[in-house]
């Protein structure tokens, strides 16, 4: 605002001083015309808008102006009169903080709805405990208005346990398992068996065959019960392969068998995945000869997943392998290694 005066008052100074070296009769047309032009605007503009600087400007040229002129103003006596009160109340007022709550920004609105979002056992109270531990005094009625507005209900449990929270909440001891088929060069059709466990994305290898019968995958789930170790839930589909007796193998180590929902592949999204990754990184990238090549190469490529390849549930680390090495040197020397005869490509920092 003091910029503006000063600018606006210097460029005053300067149009009396080149207003003195002009003829009256020329002054007398200016004015007539700038007369004319403002009663145009006051016809286009109802109501003009003044910044401070032009209030000041106003109001002290009011002073050099007998009361009588001042009907050229565009704006009323009153006005004038009301802005020099306004200045003069600035002039004495002393800065102090305005009265009532403060004001809530949109990142304390945000983190409120986030944790109401991300905890929906948490009433109002809880969340403004928390806020309050991290720093941010908010009254409960406030938690409370803001959570109504974003349409959240202020109490807890504003909704029921889902698919997803619970297979996150269980994750350390699900184990998951299904079939995918692969067709060979010859035209023939093998079954893999593979099994997933949810917390460390590891994936098992069951076995392959090109004729699944019950007592075969019975005694396949025998072997990887006896290798993983022991589960809380085993979720599959409800594949007839899948007999009483393969469910009897996990009951035995106090394992529940939880079966999905029928043609409901997202119930068992996590196994599904795994077989689409291993369809398009491996099995839909070569020809399979038979049994023993398709052994070969799952073998190996499970190998990579579970030692070498990054997975995003797991903060960008391998199921089964070592953090990756966190290093600043960019020059350092990078080493590859290939898999299955240069169709994967693993990188490791040199030693």
């Amino acid at each position: 605002m003091a910029f503006g005066l000063l600018v606006r008052l210097w460029r005053g100074i300067l149009e009396l001083l080149v207003l003195g070296l002009r003829a009256v009769s020329a002054k007398d047309v200016e004015l007539m015309v700038l007369r004319h032009q403002l009663s145009v605007l006051g016809r286009q503009v109802p109501r003009p808008r003044f910044d401070d600087a032009d209030r000041a400007v106003l109001r002290g040229l009011s002073q050099v102006l007998p009361r009588s002129a001042w009907q050229v103003f565009m704006v009323r006596p009153e006005t004038l009169l009301r802005w020099h009160r306004r200045l003069v109340a600035r002039r004495w007022t002393y800065p102090s903080r305005r009265p009532g709550r403060p004001p809530r920004t949109e990142g304390l609105v945000g983190l409120v709805v986030g944790m109401a979002g991300e905890n929906p056992t948490w009433g109002y109270r809880r969340i403004q405990g928390e806020l309050l531990m991290l720093g941010h005094r908010l009254a409960p009625s406030t938690v409370w208005e803001i959570l109504r507005r974003h349409g959240l209900q202020p109490a807890p449990r504003r909704r029921g346990l889902t698919w997803s929270e619970f297979l996150r909440a269980q994750a350390q001891g699900i184990l998951a398992c299904d079939f995918f088929t692969v067709d060979t060069v010859w035209l023939s059709r093998l079954y893999v068996l593979i099994f997933i466990e949810h917390r460390t994305r590891r994936v098992h290898l069951g076995a392959i065959t090109a004729h699944p019968t019950g007592n075969w995958v019975t005694q396949r789930a025998g072997e990887l019960a006896e290798s993983c170790g022991q589960f809380r839930f085993l979720l599959r589909d409800r594949d007839a392969k899948f007999t009483t007796s393969f469910d009897e193998v996990f009951r035995a180590q106090d394992t529940q068998i939880i079966r999905t929902a029928i043609r409901a592949p997202r119930a068992n999204a996590i196994c599904e995945r795994v077989i689409g990754t291993l369809r398009r990184e491996c099995c839909d990238r070569l020809l399979v000869f038979g049994r023993s090549h398709l052994q070969l190469v799952l073998t190996e490529y499970l190998y990579h997943y579970n030692q070498h390849r990054p997975h995003r549930a797991l903060g960008q680390h391998p199921p089964g392998g070592l953090a990756p090495d966190l290093y600043t040197n960019g020059a350092a020397t990078v080493i590859r290694r290939d898999r299955l005869a240069g169709l994967i490509h693993e990188y490791r920092r040199a030693a």
